[in-house]
This record gives structure tokens, sequence and C-alpha cells, in this order.
């Protein structure tokens, strides 16, 4: 019966090899697209997992002895970034008041630049880059600390002392987005409505009463409010990739250590750019 058994094996072994060739028509499609299937798949498991991660950092979120901490984070992802946002809005405002005024004296509208300035601002510009500033500052240095604590074990000593690490580490930096990033668009907004009146008006001779005029009249509230709605988007996304990132990287399969710091930090400033401007384009679709 053995003998029968191990024949009867090898007699079905070399036609499922057959079967399972790449050379083989039928297979062919499989072996392409089996790359693709597998990432589809792990994309899919990754999405799961940070909704999951970022559901429940939220509700710890309203943990009273939060305060603190959350204060921290305001000061470390808001206050200090302040600077660098309010820099890059002042000469986005002006590199848009020039751009602008180049092509609006070509059909005689000099006169709106205010209007064209201020709505490109505060409806796709003000909240885009201001995110994209916060992710290369704070976001970055988020994975990297969290990352580093993980691989030093720190996170492990926590849960040893049964305190939750992702109340502890994470709900306090989502609350600080959800009150930084709205801010700071703001400022941003405002300081490059500033620098669009410095180059299209003291530097290129736009009278400075149209300018305000047309800022003023043309701004509507809904646009104010769609780009808040924005940059409140912005700052969940980028908080909870960077944080997903560096709590996790101890489970990369691509390195181990300080590399997977590096390259957890890598990936997680390109992911935030990324979905930052693909939801700036599903929340647009969903606000005009």
């Amino acid at each position: 019966m053995a003998e029968e058994h191990t024949s009867g094996r090898q007699s079905v072994e070399p036609d499922a090899a057959e079967e399972m060739a790449p050379g083989k028509p039928g297979n062919a499609i499989s072996w392409i697209f089996q790359p693709f299937g597998a990432r589809a798949i792990r994309i899919n498991g990754d999405l799961g997992a940070m909704a999951i991660f970022f559901f429940r950092a939220l509700v710890l979120v309203f943990h009273p002895k939060q305060f603190s901490a959350i204060v921290q984070q305001i000061y470390f992802i808001g206050a200090r970034s302040a600077q660098i946002v309010m820099l890059v809005g002042f000469f986005t405002g002006m590199v848009l008041g020039l751009q602008l005024y180049h092509v609006l004296v070509k059909f005689g509208s000099v006169g709106v630049l205010g209007t064209a300035v201020a709505l490109s601002l505060i409806r796709e510009m003000g909240p885009v880059l201001t995110a994209i500033m916060i992710t290369a500052r704070a976001g970055s240095a988020m994975t990297a600390e969290i990352g580093i604590q993980r691989i030093s074990e720190q996170i492990d000593a926590l849960s040893t002392m049964r305190i939750d690490p992702v109340g502890y580490l994470i709900s306090p930096r989502i609350a600080a987005a959800i009150i930084s990033f709205p801010i700071l668009t703001t400022f941003f907004d405002l300081i490059g409505i500033l620098g669009g009146w410095v180059s299209g008006c003291l530097l290129l001779g736009v009278n400075s009463g149209a300018y305000f005029y047309r800022v003023i009249s043309a701004t509507e509230m809904s646009d104010i409010t769609g780009g808040l709605v924005k940059s409140l988007v912005f700052g969940l996304l980028v908080v909870t990739i960077c944080c997903f990132q560096g709590f996790f990287t101890h489970m990369r399969t691509d390195s181990f250590g300080a590399r997977s710091v590096s390259l957890s930090t890598t990936s997680a400033v390109v992911i935030s750019c990324v979905m930052i401007l693909i939801s700036d384009y599903v929340v647009t679709t969903f606000i005009l």
C-alpha cells in the first residue's frame, strides 16, 4: 500500500507542477497579477489597522488626564511650526501676487488681484502647504520619536506598567492636530494675503484700496469654512499616518533597528504628502 501511495503521489506531482508552471497560458495572467494582488491585500490590511488605530486613539482623547499632554503637543506641533508656516505663507503670497499680476494685466483685470490671491490661498494653497510644512517639521519628528521608543522597548515598558501606549502617546497628538492645523492654516492665509499685497501693491503699483476691497468682498464664509475643513482632515491624516508608522516600526519586514526608524520616517512623510493631495481632491469634490 505504501508503494502504491508513493507511486500515486509521484504520478500526481508532475501534473501539479506542470499546471503551476508560468509558461502555461492559463496561469500566465495569475503570475502577472499575483504581485499586485498581494500588494493590494497588504494595503487593505494596513488601512484597516490604521483606521482601528485612529478611532482607538480618538476615543482616548477624552480621558481627563490628557490635558497637560495635549498642551505640550499643541506647543510642539502648533507653536513651534508657526514661524516656518508664516514664512512660507508670506513668500507664497508674494509669488502669487507677482504671477497673477502678469496674467491679469493681459486681460485688463488687475483690479481683481486681491480676489485671485485670497481665494487661491484660502481655498487651496493655504491648507495644502500648511499641512505639508507641518508634516516635514512635526510629522517626521513624531514618527522618529515614537519609532525610537518602540525599538528601545519604552512602549513595551508602558504596557508593563499598565499604561495604554496609544492613549499616552497618540491621543494627545491627535487632539493637538485638531486644534493646531486650522489655526496655522489661518495664519498662512493672512500672511499670504499680506505677501500678495507687498508684491502687487508696493512693488507693482496696484491700488491698495482696490486690493483689500476685492479680498473682503470676494471672500465668503463658505470659502473660509471649506479651507478649515480641509486643514482638519489633513491634520487627522498626517498625525495618524506618522504615529502609525512610528508605533509599528518594529513590524517592518525590510529592515530593523535604527534603519527601520529612518525608513518609517521617510514612509510617513511621503505617504502623508500623497494623502494630503488625494484627500484635497476628495474634500473639494464634496465642498463644491
